[in-house]
């Protein structure tokens, strides 16, 4: 039942981007979700989409469009995935295309919707001992901050973020895993929580853009590495395979990828921004 499965994930998280309503009466009689006016779902989610203020902009219009309820666990993608496959889940929503495909090759979704893009930014002190500045490499950045052993912060929590920064290190043939514990710290939090650490520390780090855009306390850091084609981060969103998780529910899980993917979702994404700042490119295939 949906919402014995909504207690345990808030044991094993405590992490929802709503408050829970009731949900007994959220299934129909045949369990796909799709009934009477309490269509509820659980979408298992980076936490860059949560830190970055998009479920607050999208939820009310699914909701108002669809009837459906989504309670959102924003974890990092790695964590996200397990989930999904746990059966925690009926949507899955995550910015790692390798691990994506994979469990779709698993059998644990039948298909992968493109939804949405944006790139991944080198953050640190405006003073930039490393002199990174300006680098159209970012693997080159990252080696010149492990060869001058200045402080950088990884999340260090399989998300998708930490498996983009693993693939920079792997590009600089550093293995920051040397200076683990002195210069390079791996502090197993999201993404807002590493960016405010960071920042503590004077540490370079790794965000995603929009999480970069949303963040409050900026202090004086600033982006320092942009537009290699290294950082280009898109998103995808599966339905969970029901023949793999009978619960899942279908009618309202596809309901709500389809809105996503829709003219009228894609017009929505384009349309949220901070201060001016588109925070997400639409990208669905038509």
């Amino acid at each position: 039942m949906l919402k014995a499965r909504m207690i345990g994930i808030m044991m094993a998280w405590a992490t929802l981007t709503l408050p829970l309503a009731p949900m007994a009466n959220a299934l129909d009689s045949d369990g796909d979700g799709v009934g009477n006016g309490g269509d509820t779902i659980i979408v298992q989610s980076t936490t860059s989409t949560k830190n970055a203020g998009f479920y607050d902009h999208i939820l009310p219009m699914i909701k108002a469009d669809t009837g459906i309820t989504a309670h959102v666990v924003a974890v990092g993608t790695g964590a996200a995935i397990k989930n999904a496959m746990n059966c925690d889940g009926d949507v899955l929503l995550v910015h790692s295309r390798s691990r994506e495909d994979q469990f779709v090759a698993d059998g644990f979704s039948m298909r992968r919707y493109d939804v949405m893009y944006n790139d991944f930014v080198l953050i640190g002190p405006a003073h930039d001992p490393a002199g990174v500045r300006g680098l159209n490499d970012v693997a080159g950045a990252f080696a010149r901050i492990a060869s001058g052993r200045y402080l950088f912060a990884s999340r260090g929590d399989d998300s998708g973020t930490h498996s983009k920064e693993k693939m920079i290190w792997d590009a600089s043939g550093i293995d920051p895993d040397q200076g683990s514990g002195e210069w390079y710290r791996e502090l197993g939090s999201g993404m807002g929580a590493t960016i405010n650490t960071a920042i503590g520390m004077a540490a370079y780090t790794l965000s995603d853009r929009a999480t970069w855009i949303k963040f409050g306390n900026k202090a004086d850091f600033t982006i320092l590495v942009e537009g290699d084609e290294r950082l280009f981060n898109p998103y995808g969103v599966m339905l969970v395979n029901p023949e793999r998780c009978p619960h899942v529910r279908t009618g309202a899980g596809q309901a709500f990828i389809d809105w996503l993917i829709s003219p009228r979702g894609q017009d929505a994404i384009a349309a949220y921004q901070v201060g001016g700042n588109s925070l997400f490119v639409p990208n669905a295939s038509p």
